[in-house]
């Protein structure tokens, strides 16, 4: 296989686990709802999807000679938070770009959770006044210059490790490990949900199976459930990163237009912000499962699942796949939606 042929640096314990969530599928009523753990899969500050990504990413940073990741976020970025750990581990300096990507009114919104998380382990976060964007950003690109001008040599790392041209071969390799998975469990996960922003996640699941389906011809559904609020700005990054890693890793065909699937309606109006359905799917996982998922990301992939369960849109014989991708730090900075 192609995708064991790009140099991996471990910083994972290995395959995350994989559960079923058997209270959830019984309220539910339909399919068999099980999910994968990315927010227990590594020891470096809670872990989550970024990491994964980021070990096909640490082999460049390694031979480049530099001393400094830099990367973007917003305030309670997941991946500025990973980024940060990876640093701290490899004994490199980190320099964050963290913008106001979510509108939430929080006094302690920049000081609490992921951010906090990020200056423990180092790292030199620093606030900006921007809004939310998926692409390649101006503050970023200013901070990659400020570290050369003072000396350093920057490596760097966008948003979610989305544009680098290895961001998608963490989760081309996730659909390898489930498909061993299967094995040993004895079952079968017809559909794949995952939330989908900055897209790498996403976009790496749809050529690893497209990879699997060329080897066995076995065929699923990847389900992206969009929670960025921009969503044709998504799709057509999901669409890009995934037709490159597909090439990188030589699925052998091109990718089908079904294959690339980002559903809308539960991101809400604006990215980061929790809608109704949102607080009842980080409801519902807490109180069955006890799976805690955030506002930002999980809460609302969930609420997406939980909705395409109920009406059948994912038909009653189906075994689903949730991919949690992490994020629960996050929690900390919406204190005032779970006041007493």
């Amino acid at each position: 296989m192609k995708l064991d042929e790009f140099p991996r640096y471990p910083l994972t314990f290995g395959p995350s686990p994989v559960h079923h969530l058997k209270r959830l599928s019984e309220h539910l009523g339909g399919a068999q709802v099980w999910a994968k753990r990315e927010d227990v899969n590594s020891g470096l500050a809670f872990g989550g999807n970024k990491t994964r990504k980021l070990e096909y990413i640490v082999p460049d940073v390694l031979a480049s000679g530099a001393d400094t990741l830099v990367s973007i976020g917003g305030y309670q970025s997941n991946h500025t938070r990973q980024v940060a750990a990876v640093a701290a581990h490899l004994g490199l300096h980190c320099r964050l770009v963290q913008e106001r990507w979510v509108p939430w009114e929080d006094p302690v919104n920049d000081k609490v959770g992921n951010i906090l998380l990020s200056r423990m382990m180092g790292a030199d976060s620093r606030l900006d006044d921007a809004g939310f964007d998926i692409g390649i950003r101006d503050s970023w690109k200013q901070a990659l210059q400020e570290v050369e001008e003072s000396g350093g040599t920057p490596y760097p790392v966008p948003a979610g490790a989305s544009m680098h041209h290895l961001g998608g071969l963490g989760f081309a390799n996730w659909a390898f490990e489930v498909a061993e998975q299967e094995k040993a469990l004895g079952v079968f996960f017809d559909t794949i949900v995952v939330c989908t922003v900055t897209g790498s996640t996403h976009a790496g699941m749809i050529a690893g199976f497209a990879a699997l389906e060329e080897l066995t011809g076995v065929r699923r559904r990847v389900l992206g459930i969009d929670a960025s609020a921009t969503l044709d700005q998504t799709r057509d990054q999901v669409s890009r990163i995934a037709h490159h890693t597909a090439q990188l890793i030589e699925v052998g065909r091109e990718l089908r237009e079904d294959e690339i699937q980002v559903l809308d309606g539960w991101a809400g109006d604006l990215y980061g912000l929790p809608v109704e359905s949102t607080m009842e799917a980080m409801a519902l996982g807490a109180q069955l499962e006890a799976m805690i998922t955030d506002p930002v990301y999980e809460g609302k992939s969930l609420a997406g699942l939980i909705d395409l369960v109920k009406e059948g849109e994912i038909p009653r014989d189906s075994t689903v796949l949730y991919a949690h991708l992490g994020g629960q730090p996050a929690v900390n900075a919406y204190h005032a939606l779970w006041s007493s």
